[in-house]
């Protein structure tokens, strides 16, 4: 599992007064790439091998300004071109307070041939230790 600290900031806010939907799927984006620069280095959006082929989000309740929170991450469902990766927004001094679940779906990609192709080995072995345990 990979954590990642998140800062609501004021920008995140909305007219209701809390995090709006559209920014969830922002928070889920820097679990990503703390996915890919914690376990492959990867620091530049050219140098990813994979594409967001979907992505969703459970909005379980309100995360507002002065919350803190963290996303959690793992790698779900793998198949042979692509990965799931699944998140939680927990509150960060009490695991039990979930914001928000998802889901995204990542498929390899080779822009060159412009088609999908099979997840590497080096890749498959280093994902593997970050599936979530039942």
């Amino acid at each position: 599992m990979i954590n990642k600290d998140i800062t609501v900031r004021f920008r995140d806010i909305d007219s209701m007064g809390h995090v709006n939907n559209a920014v969830f799927f922002t928070y889920f984006e820097e679990g990503r790439k703390e996915f890919v620069g914690s376990l492959f280095n990867i620091v530049e959006p050219g140098d990813y091998s994979f594409i967001l082929a979907s992505i969703s989000c459970d909005f379980l309740r309100p995360v507002k300004l002065g919350n803190s929170i963290t996303l959690q991450l793992w790698v779900g469902d793998i198949g042979q071109k692509s990965f799931d990766l699944e998140y939680s927004l927990i509150d960060k001094g009490d695991e039990s307070i979930v914001y928000a679940k998802g889901r995204s779906v990542q498929v390899f990609f080779d822009y060159e041939k412009n088609k999908t192709v099979t997840i590497p080995k080096y890749f498959l072995e280093k994902i593997l230790g970050l599936r979530k345990r039942s």
